[in-house]
């Protein structure tokens, strides 16, 4: 087929912290779970969402920094290709499904999530740092605005 596409392109949120490993050859993999939502009407005009898992694979160097910038509640733009594997089961001797996102590209969006403390639009101003006795406090005259 010269005419086939294999293009994925997900915006949601990380469902699980992601999960690095190395191959035996040393590659860097990781893997995470993207939460995707998706809002419409039901037959009574009612908005409902539906929120489908997908599990993300990044190799490389990206994997590395998926790995350590990336983390549960974070916001993720993956583009990637549909990958859909089987593998027979040792237990049941049944044949597995598992389908991936295989990403080419990973942007993060937006900042780290908030922590549970923060309330929706407060901001925390820093503390201001403590003057020490050796530094001479400026009077207003010495203010230069």
């Amino acid at each position: 087929m010269s005419g086939s596409l294999n293009r994925v392109i997900l915006l949601g949120n990380l469902a699980s912290d992601p999960e690095m490993r190395y191959t035996g050859s040393g590659k860097a993999r990781t893997r995470f779970r993207l939460a995707v939502g998706h809002r419409f009407k039901d037959t009574t005009g009612q908005i409902q969402e539906d929120t489908t898992f997908v599990t993300i694979t990044v190799w490389g160097p990206q994997a590395e920094s998926c790995a350590q910038y990336l983390s549960k509640g974070r916001s993720a733009l993956v583009e990637g290709r549909l990958r859909i594997s089987s593998y027979s089961d040792d237990e049941s001797k049944e044949t597995r499904w598992f389908t991936e996102v295989v990403a080419s590209n990973v942007q993060f969006v937006g900042g780290p999530p908030r922590s549970s403390s923060d309330e929706p639009g407060t901001v925390t101003a820093p503390a201001p740092a403590p003057a020490t006795s050796d530094e001479a406090q400026p009077s207003e005259e010495e203010v230069p605005f």
